[in-house]
């Protein structure tokens, strides 16, 4: 019965974070078609290029579902584990496209630092107005779920950094319609970029690690292999490999040498209680009464 409700309520979450997805795509979609348009009304190439930029948001949401619906597809007899790694595959994706995007933020930066450009600072400042809005609602319905999942992560950073980005466009909009000093508009962008830049690397790195198989962050392997250890009835643990399955579920194998087989079913019992305290969704131990020495793997 427990575990019926678990399912039940981990389905409809999930029917609820793909909502929020869709109605953040539609949302934002609208906004890249008025953006463009006042845009190309006004001949500002700064809103026609950030409606650009916004495009490339969609497409990361869009690339975000996309992997929330696959890491829940059937498993099938080529792909075993189903396709859960997408997830982890996405999130680098959008690692990638948000350095790309840091990048051209700079560039175009240093451009109109050389090169300014006279801008039409009230029409610009009420554009992005309506960008703190678009993005800041998306990213605050995004919100609570990236804390646990790197590819929700990924489509958060990208709308809290869009946020950013309109709330600067504000300011220097601001700025420049009572000073004319149109400099401030790249100088925010630079400040905006770098403080987008460090959360982007932690990201990649994140993503780029969990890819390899690399143990995810928030699970302390050593500390999980003293636990079984200490175990009663255990006398040893080795090739121990933990890794990520997707970006909200973990995987682990070990080898324990217990005192007899008679013990098998309380200490599975109990390590799969440990296992799941670390945050590993899927336990799969092999009982030796003596220890076996004939694995090329990493021994841990």
């Amino acid at each position: 019965m427990s575990t019926d409700h678990n399912h039940h309520h981990h389905h409809h979450h999930i029917e609820t974070i793909s909502r929020v997805l869709i109605w953040s795509i539609v949302i934002n979609l609208l906004y890249v078609a008025i953006e463009a348009g006042i845009g190309i009304y006004g001949d500002s190439l700064g809103l026609v290029s950030d409606a650009g930029h916004n495009l490339g948001d969609v497409f990361s949401l869009i690339l975000t579902l996309i992997g929330l619906k696959l890491a829940h597809a059937a498993a099938n007899h080529r792909f075993t584990y189903g396709y859960q790694k997408s997830t982890i595959l996405i999130a680098l994706l959008n690692a990638v496209i948000l350095l790309i995007a840091v990048g051209i933020i700079i560039i175009e930066s240093i451009r109109r630092i050389q090169h300014p450009d006279p801008i039409d600072g009230a029409m610009v400042s009420w554009t992005a107005a309506v960008g703190i809005i678009v993005n800041g609602l998306t990213a605050w319905m995004l919100m609570k779920d990236q804390k646990h999942d790197l590819n929700i992560r990924g489509a958060f950073l990208h709308m809290a950094a869009d946020t950013l980005v309109s709330l600067g466009v504000v300011i220097a909009g601001i700025i420049i319609s009572l000073t004319g000093f149109v400099l401030i508009d790249p100088i925010i962008s630079l400040v905006i970029a770098a403080v987008i830049l460090v959360s982007t690397c932690r990201m990649l790195r994140e993503s780029l690690s969990l890819s390899i198989d690399g143990v995810p962050e928030d699970i302390d392997v050593d500390r999980l292999k003293t636990d079984i250890e200490n175990l009663p009835h255990v006398k040893s643990l080795h090739h121990i490999h933990v890794w990520a399955l997707s970006t909200t579920l973990n995987a682990m194998t070990a080898h324990v040498v217990i005192d007899s087989r008679d013990n098998e079913t309380s200490t599975l019992a109990a390590i799969t209680a440990l296992a799941h305290d670390a945050g590993i969704n899927h336990p799969t131990i092999q009982f030796e009464t003596t220890p076996c020495h004939s694995a090329t793997t990493y021994e841990l």
